[in-house]
């Protein structure tokens, strides 16, 4: 059996006990252990901070692309290896384990290509400026000059089970291109995967010391010991996401969080959009696909579903139809095309979840009893059947509007089909990180994305002319923003250059306009 082991300040340590071992979803057969126990973090923050971040800092932004680019050749090189421990620690097939994957490397090649971008628009300067220098006074020479700078603290990256690979190294291509040193702690339950690629890159001798470290187990004092220059990003549960808030002394030395939590994600059909059309099809393959992609672990996935009443009939025997076909077994077994959920506590509570949805919706497929999966042992695996509930009352449809099963579960909820009535459906989900709308009619959509974006992170808005050629609405693009308001954490990453933000520091400068240009590499003359 592997023991997974932690790269911590320029070495791998072997935790000393408490050891949580990893499975394969699929067949429950132990895959490893992990432990952290013993693990010395004030050592590593000092290590990120006195050795990771001087060099990082010192990085150009060419620098740093090139960095992100060389880590993204290093793990394509792998590729293959890591689609296989996806396989069978995530319970992926071999298209869930591409999506992890590739969004990794993918996310990590973009970065570098933002970062070249920058490069080119500043030169070697280490810095940004937010906007342009002016005058303060009638003395042309007294200006100001707003300056983003790199923060001298450490990032820790706190990840969920559902993207191992994916949600390393969004948030490492974002740190890293802004000169923060990282250290991340994968959902142990997952983590095999996140452990052997930074085995890889460490191996490569690639990283410059100090820029990442791993945690693989629990993060112990981890937290207590960040500081006013450091950052938190969490991705999991709300419930987590405010417990991580109130840690001991965050708000009193002001530790940077962001968190992007769980979300009742919507797709809406318009009342223009008939059965059968073009358009209709790309709205019940989206809905199709959110729900068996992942086996639905995404925070991303559609969960709630609005159509006009005239067309609920029509839907419901869409998705069942198309839902049929699905084959849910080991990702192994030729033939399937959905494996379990990742753990033992996901099978339960998407079980439960859909328990509570049935008190308030009626269930026309699946359902809240655990299935047989094909090519598993007898009573071995986590697996759930993919399945559409339906609500009768759209406002007071209970927990369909408040609990977030995480698993391949939708709800149909049948609407007025007016614009306003859609975007007040969308925002009982207290914010989420992002929802999709099908309509060809352009003063339905203004009216409904002008409602709803206020309670949303994202918006896809999908008319007949450019349906063949969007992402599907769960697709987190590394030019887009990602993350929502209330209950979806009311944070973001990515978003390009936007992400880099989050670890650098606004600084507003004032003085002569010759010192400032000269430090800092801007136009002398102010603007008026």
């Amino acid at each position: 059996m592997i023991r997974l082991t932690s790269y911590l300040v320029s070495r791998w340590f072997v935790g000393s006990g408490r050891f949580v071992t990893l499975v394969d979803p699929s067949t429950e057969e132990i895959l490893a252990e992990a432990s952290s126990e013993g693990a010395d973090f004030g050592a590593a923050l000092d290590h990120a901070r006195q050795v990771g971040s001087p060099a990082l800092r010192a990085l150009s932004f060419a620098e740093r692309a090139l960095l992100l680019k060389d880590m993204a050749v290093i793990l394509h090189a792998n590729r293959e290896e890591f689609l296989d421990i996806a396989q069978k620690n995530g319970g992926n097939t071999r298209g869930d384990a591409k999506f992890d994957v590739d969004g990794a490397i993918g996310t990590l090649a973009a970065y570098a290509t933002f970062g070249e971008a920058l490069a080119r628009r500043v030169g070697d300067r280490r810095f940004l400026t937010d906007g342009d220098m002016f005058p303060l006074t009638r003395s042309p020479r007294f200006v100001g000059q707003h300056v983003w700078v790199p923060r001298t603290g450490v990032a820790v990256h706190i990840n969920a089970f559902n993207f191992p690979a994916w949600g390393t190294f969004e948030k490492a291509a974002v740190a890293l291109l802004a000169g923060i040193p990282i250290i991340s702690k994968p959902a142990t339950a997952t983590a095999l995967l996140t452990w052997r690629m930074t085995q890889v890159l460490v191996a490569s001798g690639r990283l410059p010391e100090g820029c990442f470290q791993l945690v693989v187990g629990s993060t112990g004092d981890l937290l207590s010991r960040l500081g006013p220059q450091d950052h938190l990003a969490f991705t999991g549960s709300n419930a987590t996401g405010s417990l991580l808030r109130g840690t001991p002394g965050f708000a009193s030395r002001s530790v940077r969080v962001t968190v992007e939590a769980d979300s009742l994600n919507a797709t809406v059909s318009g009342p223009d959009v008939e059965p059968g059309s073009d358009l209709w099809n790309t709205f019940v393959r989206n809905i199709v696909t959110d729900m068996t992609q992942k086996t639905g672990q995404k925070c991303t996935a559609i969960r709630r579903v609005f159509v006009p009443e005239a067309h609920a009939d029509a839907l419901q025997e869409a998705l069942v139809d198309a839902l049929a076909g699905v084959v849910v077994g080991n990702p192994l077994t030729p033939g399937v095309t959905m494996g379990p959920v990742s753990t033992a506590s996901q099978l339960k509570d998407a079980l439960a979840g859909i328990g509570a949805l049935s008190e308030h919706a009626t269930v026309v497929c699946g359902g809240a009893e655990r299935v047989a999966g094909r090519g598993a042992p007898d009573g071995k695996g986590y697996y759930v059947a993919p399945t559409v509930l339906r609500a009768t009352d759209p406002k007071n449809a209970g927990p369909v509007h408040d609990l977030e099963v995480f698993g391949p579960v939708v709800t149909i909820v049948p609407y007025d089909g007016t614009a306003e009535s859609a975007a007040d459906l969308v925002a009982l989900g207290q914010g989420s990180l992002v929802a999709s709308a099908v309509s060809d009619d352009r003063a339905w959509v203004e009216r409904f994305a002008l409602g709803a974006a206020p309670s949303l992170g994202r918006l896809l808005l999908l008319s007949s002319k450019v349906a063949d050629q969007a992402t599907a609405p769960g697709l987190v693009l590394p030019s887009m923003v990602h993350g929502g308001p209330g209950r979806a954490g009311g944070g973001e990453e990515l978003g390009g250059e936007r992400g880099l933000l989050f670890y650098m520091q606004r600084t507003a400068l004032q003085g002569d306009s010759a010192v400032i240009g000269k430090a800092f590499a801007v136009a002398k003359e102010p603007v008026s």
